[in-house]
């Protein structure tokens, strides 16, 4: 997938959690900030993946495995900053 694609799907799947999630309104999250969180998820579950040796660059397991840290890195950060 390569590093660019790592970032486009972090973003993206970044910016749609935090469009989707229900504590959005009430939030003090803004949309950048999500989509750097899903971002950083995914980043961070390539680079944890390459390292532990579960998958390599390009595998087919690392899309699912990064969209799924991304989504729950943007639901963690636009839930802790809601104002309840």
């Amino acid at each position: 997938m390569g590093w660019l694609g790592i970032v486009v799907l972090g973003a993206a799947i970044g910016l749609a959690g935090w469009w989707l999630h229900p504590l959005r309104r009430t939030s003090r999250a803004r949309a950048w900030l999500g989509g750097l969180a899903g971002v950083l998820g995914a980043v961070l579950a390539s680079m944890a993946g390459n390292v532990t040796g579960l998958f390599h660059d390009g595998d087919t397991l690392e899309w699912p495995v990064c969209a799924g840290l991304a989504l729950i890195f943007v639901a963690v950060t636009v839930g802790l900053l809601s104002r309840r």
